[in-house]
């Protein structure tokens, strides 16, 4: 792995932090998980997909720069660092679209990636079930063929600002005779099709973006099956590669938060916690280089696999341990407005080892396919 930045890199990383200098929001947006602040972010989505910073990593017919995952990466570092607003369109551009990239068809990429990537069509993440949250093989939503298409009926729950969205993706199963990983297929499913009722799931922090989605016979068309009929496990599993592992948590989130961390030690310089400062500064920075050597194999033609699972637990646990230090530096202050950030970021950071898969279930997959233990 070579840590030198090539000259294309390094100029790279000046036009983008240029870029963002000068057109990052000076004003504080609402969360995007409220409703009047995921659309001051939708806003914000779509200056960057004029610039063409939206997907740099993608095609240019896509809208992107055709930017290489390095220079992703460097993207990433330099979007945190400037301080900019999240992005509430994670969810389709992290997730969705490196599946369809791999699995989708000319059409379906021709259709879908553009106005994701413009902002025009927000996308959520329909996998949890009542009975399948983190065991996702025993999703029981089913769909049925018809003349022309499907059929779904069934119910998807905690879907993340599906309260907002346009469109959701998940699995179904399509063969009612089948178990487990089998007889499932991946659907995307638009949200105003008749038959779907959106109900919002209140949340301890008060914002309303999570959602309950209900299926009533709604008819989609095959064109929006993605992959084979049946073999949707295959598909979901490169989409669970993206979560856990590359896309959504880049190492740019948490070098920011590291450097906040420190930023505010130097304000209380409190002597007890210098330790646990400098070991958060010190997670970021490896997780950052364990990044940087996944990226240079996948570059050289591997794939990210089952390791994935051990970069979801790293990230996750880092991220909590690294607010729980602010929090106790900060103690009381830490409920007033000038601090909020540090506690609101906290209880979101609380989900982490949740989302994307729980934690104990990622450690029985590097269990059982990476260190190939005995079951």
């Amino acid at each position: 792995m070579n840590l030198t930045f090539s000259p294309s890199e390094a100029a790279f990383r000046q036009e983008c932090r240029a870029w963002l200098e000068a057109n990052v929001p000076t004003e504080n947006y609402a969360s995007g998980d409220t409703r009047e602040g995921f659309f001051q972010h939708v806003e914000w989505e779509k200056k960057l997909f004029e610039a063409r910073w939206a997907v740099v990593s993608w095609p240019e017919g896509y809208g992107g720069r055709g930017a290489t995952l390095m220079e992703w990466l460097i993207f990433e570092e330099e979007y945190y660092a400037a301080g900019a607003p999240q992005r509430v369109t994670q969810n389709g551009i992290f997730l969705l679209a490196p599946t369809l990239f791999e699995f989708g068809t000319d059409e379906q990429k021709s259709r879908v990636l553009k106005p994701m990537a413009a902002g025009e069509c927000l996308w959520g993440q329909a996998w949890s079930e009542p009975e399948a949250g983190s065991d996702l093989a025993n999703v029981k939503s089913t769909a049925r063929r018809v003349d022309g298409g499907w059929r779904l009926q069934g119910q998807k729950t905690w879907c993340t600002r599906g309260a907002f969205c346009d469109a959701i993706y998940g699995l179904f199963r399509t063969d009612p005779d089948s178990e487990r990983h089998k007889g499932l297929t991946y659907f995307m499913v638009p949200l105003d099709a008749p038959g779907i009722t959106v109900r919002g799931v209140e949340r301890l922090d008060g914002d309303e973006s999570f959602a309950e989605i209900f299926l009533d016979d709604v008819f989609v068309g095959d064109r929006e099956i993605i992959g084979d009929v049946n073999k949707g496990w295959q598909v979901a599993m490169a989409t669970t590669s993206s979560e856990r592992g590359l896309s959504l948590r880049s190492p740019g989130r948490f070098i920011a938060t590291a450097t906040r961390l420190i930023a505010l030690w130097n304000r209380r310089q409190d002597p007890l916690l210098r330790d646990r400062v400098v070991q958060m500064w010190m997670d970021a920075q490896a997780y950052r280089l364990y990044t940087f050597q996944t990226v240079t194999r996948m570059m050289q033609g591997g794939s990210l696999g089952a390791d994935s699972s051990l970069n979801k637990i790293f990230w996750s646990e880092m991220d909590i341990a690294g607010h729980e230090v602010a929090l106790e530096m900060l103690g009381p202050d830490a409920e007033i407005d000038e601090e909020n950030r540090w506690l609101r970021d906290y209880m979101f950071a609380l989900a982490g080892p949740i989302y994307a898969g729980t934690n104990e279930v990622q450690r029985m997959i590097v269990a059982n396919r990476v260190l190939e233990l005995p079951r």
